[in-house]
């Protein structure tokens, strides 16, 4: 079953890439959608067949690949993986129905995003270190051709540092990895054996070294974010969406997952640092999008501050603040996809994102109320309301921190307050006031076009009233992610009870 979400998005690929004939972009899209959609039913399944109470990796698939270094075709869902799979389909079939129906170069457009989305869902569902990896390089390859091709005037420098990013990012991981297998003896790559085995303590904070540099790289956390705003600013609409709602949490997923779950006992000697600089990072990121012009550049600076709470979450690590860290990344993924969702209509009406050019555009006659209305919605989801899933994901964070680094806390509680002035200010500069004579002839926003960002607001609010729905998915495996390697047994992940 889990294989289906890797393999129908490859063939899909595939198929669009060599459709016999021309292809017209309609169909194009036409055809992805149906894929996506096919997608998105299989992990509705999935999710009935999930068990929410059951703290072991399940549904998992293992076949023999390359035995002479240890990789293997291992996958498995748990509930730290499974709501970010869920997310990945959910935003891939918002992507491809939100994507304009005239794109040039449309096939090769639609098989990256599918592409995409078969390396995020397989890094996800890895249970093979080597696996993950390949599957975390498999998804640099066609983001970097979705910002170069069809991203803005400095495409080519934003997409080029992106991959020089990543890339260095990679192999940082990759070091880590090797490493890991390399002193632990084994002939496997397999987490779950990895995680069995427990090394000196002196050798796993050699090994996690490069590892959270790297990771720290793909969340991106200060000082390591400088790729992350002109990449937004460059990429379409749709690759933001992509960028920010799922492939940034390919960063924060491996923190838990390897960070945590492979060095426990080396996490606390260096958790002091990583939550001092996630506090750093929190205060800049929001600094920074305070004075931004560009509607664009307000939201991916918003992003390194929101990103650096999980981070903060991940280093508390206490069963509620992992928790907190994964309801965080779901929910960040909702809310910054919807509001690049609607800077994007709002850039393709008015052509501008300049927060002192855009003036009155929530007149509700020659503006745009209802894109205005849904951003203010998304701001106050973002700046922790209550009653939506941003408001539930920050207090999360901030109580399960607080008692193990209050005063990193109550910095990032700062952050947090900034992300009012900041939203607030571009809200007022943008949507307030009275219309420009420029703006008072605005093309009209379509139905269809603000269903997406529609159904992006639906999910934050209703997690927001209903926290439990995805809270329940993850707290028995955080009770198993932190017991310490020296407490696990030997036995296969199927076998393994938390104490």
């Amino acid at each position: 079953m889990l294989s289906t979400l890797i393999l129908i998005p490859l063939v899909g690929a595939i198929v669009i890439g060599f459709w016999p004939g021309k292809l017209e972009p309609e169909r194009c899209r036409a055809l992805s959608m149906v894929i996506a959609s096919i997608l998105f039913i299989i992990t509705l399944i999935i999710t009935f067949q999930f068990d929410p109470s059951n703290p072991r990796i399940q549904l998992t698939e293992q076949t023999p690949w390359i035995t002479n270094i240890g990789l293997s075709y291992s996958l498995g869902i748990d509930g730290l993986s499974f709501p970010l799979v869920f997310l990945n389909s959910l935003l891939t079939l918002i992507v491809i129905y939100g994507s304009s129906k005239n794109l040039e170069r449309s096939r090769f457009y639609y098989a990256l995003i599918l592409i995409l989305n078969s390396g995020v869902s397989g890094a996800f569902m890895a249970q093979n270190l080597l696996l993950f990896f390949l599957f975390f390089e498999l998804e640099i390859i066609p983001l970097y051709f979705l910002i170069a091709i069809w991203g803005g005037a400095n495409r080519g420098y934003a997409a080029m540092k992106f991959l020089l990013y990543t890339a260095i990012s990679g192999i940082l991981i990759l070091t880590s990895f090797l490493g890991l297998g390399w002193l632990s003896g084994l002939s496997n790559f397999e987490y779950d054996s990895l995680r069995s085995h427990t090394l000196p303590l002196s050798t796993q904070l050699i090994l996690l070294a490069p590892l959270l540099v790297g990771l720290g790289i793909k969340i991106p956390i200060f000082p390591f974010h400088t790729w992350l705003p002109d990449a937004h600013v460059e990429a379409s609409t749709p690759v933001s969406v992509l960028l920010a709602g799922i492939l940034l949490k390919l960063g924060t997923y491996g923190l838990l997952r390897f960070g945590i779950g492979l060095f426990i006992d080396a996490w606390v000697y260096i958790t002091p640092w990583l939550a001092t600089l996630a506090a750093i990072s929190a205060l800049y990121g929001a600094s920074c999008a305070i004075v931004q012009k560009d509607m664009k550049k307000v939201v991916a600076y918003s992003s390194i501050a929101h990103m650096a709470y999980i981070l903060l979450a991940a280093t508390a690590a206490t069963e509620l603040s992992i928790t907190a860290a994964t309801f965080q990344m779901v929910s960040h993924g909702l809310i910054s996809a919807m509001l690049f969702l609607l800077v994007g209509i709002v850039y393709q009406k008015t052509g501008s994102r300049d927060v002192n050019y855009l003036r009155g555009l929530l007149n509700p006659q020659r503006g745009l109320p209802i894109t205005g209305s849904l951003m203010i919605l998304g701001v106050m989801a973002s700046a922790g309301i209550p009653g939506m899933v941003g408001f539930i994901a920050e207090f999360l964070v901030f109580r399960g921190s607080f008692p193990i680094f209050p005063v990193q806390t109550l910095f990032c509680l700062v952050g947090s307050g900034l992300t009012a002035v900041y939203f607030l200010l571009m809200v007022n500069r943008v949507f307030f006031g009275r219309l420009t004579p420029e703006l008072s002839e605005l093309p009209q926003v379509l139905w269809s076009e603000r269903i997406p960002a529609i159904v992006l607001a639906i999910c934050i609010v209703i997690l927001g009233l209903q926290p439990h729905w995805m809270v329940r998915w993850n707290e028995p495996q955080v009770s198993f992610l932190l017991t310490p390697q020296s407490d696990l047994s030997t036995s296969t992940t199927i076998n393994v009870t938390v104490k």
